[in-house]
């Protein structure tokens, strides 16, 4: 995955635009894109910020974190469904994930969803 150009290389294109120069003319100086610099300048313009900001990380755990009174209710009255048994029924409500994002749910929050059964006594068991 790409990174950021560096806070000092941003603030050095949007400082000369600001001083005159055509966003063009920055990028070429310091050798950028014309896009980056615009970018860069509208950033600066708009929200008052020159750095980058954070890449990565989760961008969709919100919308089951807005619904989570519905994935509890499901697997209370439920518990033992599989995962994707889990997703369809969540589907037909309206809300769609992958299983993955259902297991990181679960994890999340401390719930554990294995099936307890009952242990055969062992073969081998000495009296």
């Amino acid at each position: 995955m790409p990174s950021a150009l560096s806070a000092d290389l941003r603030e050095r294109v949007v400082t000369l635009i600001e001083g005159g120069a055509s966003r063009r003319e920055a990028a070429r100086r310091f050798a950028v894109s014309p896009a980056s610099a615009v970018r860069w300048h509208e950033a600066f313009v708009r929200e008052g910020r020159t750095r980058a900001k954070p890449m990565g990380g989760d961008q969709r755990s919100h919308a089951l974190e807005a619904r989570a009174d519905l994935i509890r209710q499901i697997d209370e009255a439920q518990p033992g469904l599989f995962l994707r048994e889990l997703r369809t029924q969540l589907a037909e409500r309206g809300l769609r994930m992958g299983v993955s994002s259902l297991s990181r749910f679960f994890k999340r929050h401390g719930i554990t969803r294995k099936t307890t059964r009952v242990m055969r006594r062992s073969r081998i068991e000495k009296t």
